[in-house]
């Protein structure tokens, strides 16, 4: 496939989208910043800019497409280009930053038929993340149909955005998939991050003690290219299992005192729910900090 990938040169974008290229894609990162990757064509666009969007998106990609007859259309966009989290700027440009650049890149791709569009939202859309002093979810394991009502601006913006990504797609037919992303960990901070997480649990309370492995989120995007016909999905993506070495009940007697469990969990699952992805998708994980740090642990 011919993807229009933006924010490949972020946390996740840098694994996502040459991971992608090395399944045999053609990936074009739109960012503001090169990947400098020797497999993706990077190309520097403000997605903030309606106008650049749509020449992106509507032009080349890279010099030996010259040579073709006809210029080529990309099969499908991966939106991942954001303000990543609050704190990095105001709330306000986050909130703006974040909503506008997905109304473009959605206007856009549509306009012109491209029929696949994967965008990145988050965790954080639950309210538990970054909120203000301690919040609990309704229920574990949170699944899809948890409420989404956050009072930070990043959240904000990805709720804001997936109404957008179901308004367009109801007005076009496409495949819209929206991506809740958990925290999102390279392979070689098991190592640096997470000894204290093993030691404290406390410490992955706003992250619902839940992750996932760069490699696995661009597995979970190869799978949502590859499932066509859903029309408009969100899905969590995590790893298989928690981001500490308690067990499922230790954490549920400790931290989620009092809150509906609605299924029988397993000793190490995570409490953020991946059933949807497994089922719609086929989303397999095939990484864990267990692989990394149980030999170390052991030694």
């Amino acid at each position: 496939m011919r993807i229009f990938f933006t924010g490949g040169s972020g946390k996740a974008g840098r694994h996502v989208a040459p991971f992608l290229a090395d399944q045999g894609h053609q990936v074009t990162n739109a960012d503001l910043v090169p990947l400098g990757h020797p497999a993706v064509d990077d190309l520097a666009v403000d997605l903030t800019d309606v106008g650049e969007t749509y020449s992106a998106l509507a032009g080349l990609a890279r010099f030996d497409e010259l040579e073709l007859a006809t210029k080529p259309a990309y099969d499908a966009v991966v939106h991942f280009a954001a303000v990543p989290r609050i704190l990095l700027t105001s709330d306000a440009k986050t909130y703006a930053t974040n909503v506008l650049s997905t109304y473009n890149v959605l206007e856009a791709a549509t306009r012109l038929g491209i029929r696949k569009v994967i965008f990145a939202s988050s965790e954080t859309t639950y309210g538990v993340c970054f909120a203000q002093g301690e919040r609990r979810p309704l229920y574990v394991p949170v699944d899809e149909e948890h409420p989404t009502v956050p009072e930070d601006s990043y959240a904000m913006s990805k709720v804001a955005n997936e109404v957008t990504a179901r308004s367009f797609q109801a007005r076009t037919g496409a495949d819209i998939y929206g991506l809740r992303i958990n925290n999102v960990i390279e392979p070689h901070e098991y190592a640096e991050m997470f000894p204290p997480f093993l030691e404290d649990p406390a410490l992955r309370r706003r992250n619902l003690f839940a992750y996932i492995d760069a490699r696995d989120l661009g597995l979970m995007v190869q799978r949502c290219l590859e499932v066509d016909g859903l029309g408009y999905e969100v899905f969590n993506v995590a790893n298989a299992d928690m981001s500490v070495a308690a067990t499922t009940d230790e954490v549920r007697e400790r931290f989620y005192d009092g809150v509906e469990q609605r299924r029988t969990m397993g000793r190490n699952e995570t409490f953020y729910s991946i059933d949807k992805a497994r089922d719609l998708l086929g989303y397999s994980p095939q990484h864990s900090w267990r692989d990394v740090l149980d030999d170390q642990r052991a030694s």
